[in-house]
């Protein structure tokens, strides 16, 4: 059982407790956000990430937003409540379970509009851990369906973190490589360390390494030529935001390796959650992307690699096309050959 990445102590005047994962994985310490502001700087400065990590967190952030609110009117509740998802929804660009989280939030006050204040609280409270909940059955469905996928002894390349740090207890893409292992299958791990903050290097190896699955650290640089090596059978990686034809936003570097898989023949998979579906969005040249501090690259944990004055270019994500990937796994199936039909079709209603 992975350790809890984020969780609610108390009731609906109560806090959050999350693991710090700028500190991986040297240090393992929890951090307790009591307001709404820490929960926001804990987004925006990447304690807590992953995209389905991010959704809980938001929803999480509106009970803390909400919880010194004592207004017995219920016009004036729905306006803070408007400034304080306005307010989070200003953390990260990228991730639209982020959105998605604080929308659910919304439509359940929106519910409960004609209960009292104390009313309201609660019902918030209740769906915020409802989300976390949900997620920790979405992921093991997550790896259920895609460990088919997958047979005894294959390589596989991961980039970024897409495992149970990302989410509330299992993962999306690490979730098909844990149940791979649970089936008996030896699989061996590739994994980018993913510049310039290296989740790959300090979340996804710690991750593996704790789970007792075969995990190679590589430099991002070198998927190439590990691929080349015949050492790879497939690729498989999280999202933070699927647009309604494929194209899907992950971690800078993802579009990079599905040019690399396409090269070599080996197939590119996409896991993630429905709820990481925006159909709003017809393209992935549509998708924001989220561009971080320079300093993150030119003094990468605290130490200064690169002249001082020098321009920066710093997206946190791109956009890998929807013919790069061969298949998107979800909760609900494994769309192949994903586009707008594909899409639709499996999901059907289950995208709001």
């Amino acid at each position: 059982m992975p350790l809890p990445t984020i969780e609610w102590e108390g009731d609906s005047a109560g806090r959050v407790r999350l693991i710090d994962q700028t500190l991986l994985p040297t240090e393992l310490k929890f951090v307790y956000c009591e307001d709404i502001k820490s929960i926001w700087h804990a987004i925006k400065t990447l304690m807590v990430r992953g995209a389905p990590a991010i959704g809980i967190a938001a929803a999480m952030g509106v009970v803390l937003g909400m919880k010194d609110v004592h207004a017995k009117d219920a016009d004036i509740f729905f306006k803070e409540l408007k400034q304080v998802s306005s307010y989070l929804r200003t953390a990260r660009p990228t991730a639209v379970n982020l959105f998605w989280g604080i929308a659910r939030m919304e439509r359940i006050a929106e519910e409960n509009k004609n209960k009292s204040v104390r009313e309201i609280k609660e019902a918030l409270l209740h769906e915020a851990i409802k989300i976390q909940n949900e997620d920790k059955v979405i992921c093991r469905q997550i790896g259920e369906n895609g460990a088919g996928l997958l047979k005894d002894g294959n390589g596989v390349l991961t980039h970024c973190n897409a495992g149970g740090l990302a989410t509330a207890d299992y993962g999306t893409a690490l979730a098909v490589l844990f149940k791979a292992q649970e089936q008996g299958k030896h699989i061996k791990v590739y994994a980018d360390e993913t510049r310039p903050l290296l989740q790959g290097a300090r979340l996804t190896a710690w991750e593996l390494q704790h789970a007792g699955i075969d995990v190679t650290l590589i430099c991002d640089s070198m998927a190439a030529h590990v691929m080349k090596l015949g050492k790879v059978q497939c690729v498989i990686v999280g999202a933070d935001r699927i647009a309604a034809n494929g194209d899907t936003a992950n971690k800078i570097g993802t579009y990079g390796v599905s040019i690399l898989a396409k090269e070599h023949g080996i197939p590119f998979y996409v896991a993630a959650p429905v709820s990481t579906f925006d159909l709003s969005i017809k393209s992935g040249g549509d998708i924001p992307i989220e561009e971080r501090s320079p300093e993150e690259i030119t003094n990468g944990f605290g130490r200064r690699t690169a002249p001082e004055g020098v321009k920066v270019f710093n997206p946190a994500f791109d956009v890998t096309p929807a013919k790069n990937i061969t298949a998107i796994i979800t909760e609900k199936g494994v769309i192949a050959k994903p586009s707008a039909e594909n899409i639709q079709r499996l999901l059907g209603t289950f995208v709001s």
